[in-house]
């Protein structure tokens, strides 16, 4: 961890050395100190509180990938938040190729430090203009200022196919069936066979299809800025400094391969695949989900069970297996209190572009 005293002369080299501990201090750099060179020669700029742009100095912008990296939406959600740190010292050392352009973005900074899930407002569903409808949220201006950050930077991409990535690191608050598994947005075109094998490389068992929009992140950068989009959920909700980072090896290795231009060279199986066929909505605080509290995400259950009542509502299982992923029935009303998925991996598998 960088010293306080290095942290308080807002170096540079202590910026890109633990990046983590730099924004968690609240540093910012000196108006002469925002840009600089790696070691690589690999040009770097800091944007904002937890933005970093790092672009190679030789190939022009056009014939480059552009991957978004992002962890931190949910501040509580702290592995993925200190594999980017560890990614930025090892590219700012020369110890980690970059053929691309990266944006790393720390996301709900306010959170992270206050160690939390977030302030007011998840973060995570105030994306594609959410945040309007809760201008007093304290969310609400971070949101706002992620969207911009993503508008630029893909502003400036290649728009060939697959030139346009982000990856949304995170990690569940429960326990899976799959340990590791992806959410990938609805945009309303077939979804990407480059991802996907991304996805099998990053040892991610399970994909989550939506269909229909949304307010994450990922969506946003998947409709609004045309990116290859995905949500990650790679393990379980700890304190900074308590995470086993070798059960995320596979994903942080994925990510260094397609940082570096490696990615996709051998075989790997492709994730399973699940489809959202409903979603389970609290409509008020008389609420009931009816699973045990601890209930993993992709438990399956039959045709005829009762999962949650509300009122009149109620939520039964309609086919022979559903399962249940996000449970969680202390959501504020109107919100989703759990997502209903059926396997649909081998037509999904055969529709892949």
């Amino acid at each position: 961890m960088t010293s306080s005293a290095e942290l308080e002369r807002g170096e540079p080299a202590a910026m890109l050395d633990d990046f983590l501990a730099y924004t968690l201090a609240g540093t910012r750099p000196a108006a002469n100190a925002m840009q600089g060179t790696c070691a690589t020669g690999a040009r770097w700029s800091w944007l904002d509180d937890g933005v970093l742009l790092i672009e190679p100095a030789a190939a022009p912008v056009a014939a480059m990938r552009s991957v978004l990296a992002s962890a931190g939406v949910h501040g509580d959600e702290t592995a993925p938040i200190e594999l980017l740190s560890y990614l930025v010292r090892d590219i700012a050392r020369g110890e980690a190729a970059l053929t691309c352009r990266l944006l790393v973005i720390l996301g709900n900074v306010d959170a992270m430090r206050d160690a939390c899930r977030y302030r007011d407002d998840d973060l995570n569903r105030l994306f594609s203009g959410r945040h309007l409808q809760l201008p007093h949220s304290h969310e609400a201006p971070r949101a706002a200022a992620l969207e911009q950050a993503a508008t630029r930077f893909f502003a400036a991409a290649s728009d060939k196919p697959g030139a346009r990535w982000h990856i949304d690191m995170h990690t569940a608050i429960r326990a899976s069936a799959f340990e590791r598994f992806a959410l990938l947005p609805h945009t309303g075109r077939p979804f990407s066979r480059a991802m996907f094998e991304w996805l099998g490389e990053a040892h991610i068992s399970a994909v989550l299809l939506h269909t229909t929009k949304g307010n994450t992140y990922s969506h946003f950068t998947a409709q609004t800025c045309g990116a290859e989009a995905c949500t990650l959920e790679l393990g379980k909700v700890r304190p900074f400094g308590q995470n086993d980072l070798a059960r995320f090896a596979g994903a942080d290795e994925a990510l260094r391969r397609l940082l570096a231009g490696t990615n996709g060279r051998g075989p790997m199986q492709l994730p399973r695949a699940f489809t959202v066929i409903d979603q389970i909505t609290k409509q008020s605080a008389a609420f009931e989900l009816l699973v045990d509290a601890d209930v993993a995400n992709f438990t399956p259950f039959a045709r005829n069970t009762l999962l949650a009542r509300d009122g009149d509502y109620r939520y039964v299982v309609q086919r022979d297996e559903e399962r249940l992923v996000f449970p969680n029935a202390s959501v504020k009303p109107g919100l989703r209190a759990g997502l209903m998925v059926i396997e649909t991996t081998a037509h999904t598998h055969a529709t892949l572009v």
